[in-house]
């Protein structure tokens, strides 16, 4: 009988955030449905045992690379929120949203827009996730237009969450002309109208 001791808990040979931001990267550009498993094991750099043996199922891994991807992505846009005025809170949101749909080195868009908007039905779970996220940032910019209201920071009267709703539908608006094509300056200029309709009233 061999006195070798087994391998026990031998470290993995990748690093799980690289292959998740790679994971990412795959269900950005072809959407939940659309990202194969060859697909992913090949831009992940591992194989299918891997992946099952480490994430469980191509869903276990996609909430993963979505909760990664929002922690850096949205923080950005979240870190707008910041702004000592509501209006600069929006603008900086807007502005910063639409650096981000036409950055480079990621594809352009945004994944909780096109990561699953349409899934079968077995699938809808996906969808829900990445409502979720787009919901999560919504609530977010409410609770900041609201404080902006209690202070006396936004006309009386302005129903706080249709704000945020409003400056959301912007955001994901850009985000689809973003994933078509549609250039920076292009979004920028979108913005500048959005804020027209939101600047301070003298």
């Amino acid at each position: 009988m061999s006195s070798a001791t087994p391998a026990i808990g031998r470290p993995r040979a990748f690093d799980e955030g690289t292959v998740l931001d790679r994971a990412a990267e795959v269900f950005w550009r072809h959407g939940y449905e659309g990202a194969s498993l060859t697909a992913l094991t090949s831009a992940m750099g591992i194989n299918r045992p891997s992946l099952y043996a480490t994430f469980g199922s191509k869903q276990q891994l996609f909430r993963r690379a979505f909760a990664r991807y929002h922690e850096t992505q949205v923080a950005t846009a979240h870190a707008a929120l910041d702004q000592p005025t509501a209006y600069a809170a929006i603008e900086a949101f807007l502005r910063s949203s639409a650096d981000s749909l036409t950055a480079a080195g990621h594809p352009p868009g945004c994944l909780s827009v096109q990561g699953g908007l349409a899934c079968s039905p077995e699938n809808a779970g996906i969808a829900e996730i990445l409502a979720a996220g787009r919901a999560a940032t919504e609530s977010a910019l409410e609770q900041r237009l609201s404080r902006a209201a209690a202070e006396g920071d936004l006309p009386p009267g302005v129903d706080a969450r249709a704000l945020a709703r409003f400056v959301m539908a912007i955001s994901e608006g850009h985000a689809v002309h973003a994933a078509a094509g549609t250039r920076r300056e292009d979004l920028q200029a979108s913005v500048d109208i959005a804020l027209r309709a939101v600047a301070p009233r003298s």
